[in-house]
This record gives structure tokens, C-alpha cells and sequence, in this order.
């Protein structure tokens, strides 16, 4: 249990940085809630997943980004998708 705590307390201290391209993505995406995860981000609160995805799927090959979407059944409970770095 201790060591579960101390490393809890490592975690919180990291940093997570935002890559060039995931910056560029959430600058012309504009989602309005995301979460910042260390590989990427996680989009939440998407009524429409299938046009929504269509389209960041569509706006990473039109700027040439290095991110992949991703989504899964669980996600789509709550309504969101990853965008994650390659």
C-alpha cells in the first residue's frame, strides 16, 4: 500500500508536455472538454462520435499530423475518443 502511494505522489508530479502536432489539433478542433493524458488527449461529451471523429480523423491528414484517433465501446458510454501521439 505504501509503495502504491509513493508512486501515486511520482505521478502527480510529472509533467505532461503537449506535442507541436497534438497543439495544432486542439487549436483548430476547439474541443470544449478534453482531458490531457501523457500520450495524447481524450475528448469528452461528444453527442455526435461519428461526425466528430470523421472530422479529426479528416483535420490530422489535411495538416499532416503525427496523431492517430482511437476510440472504444467504453468510450462511446460516455461520449468521448482518444487522440493520441504517434
Amino acid at each position: 500500500m505504501h509503495l502504491i502511494s509513493k508512486l501515486d505522489f511520482n505521478m502527480e508530479k510529472k509533467e505532461v508536455k503537449i506535442s507541436s502536432d497534438l497543439q495544432k489539433f486542439i487549436d483548430k478542433f476547439e474541443p470544449n472538454k478534453f482531458k490531457l493524458m501523457a500520450k495524447g488527449i481524450e475528448i469528452r461529451g461528444i453527442n455526435d462520435m461519428h461526425r466528430n471523429i470523421t472530422q479529426a480523423k479528416d483535420l490530422i491528414e489535411r495538416l499532416e499530423l503525427n496523431l492517430i484517433v482511437s476510440h472504444n465501446a467504453e468510450m462511446l458510454s460516455y461520449g468521448g475518443f482518444e487522440v493520441n501521439n504517434l
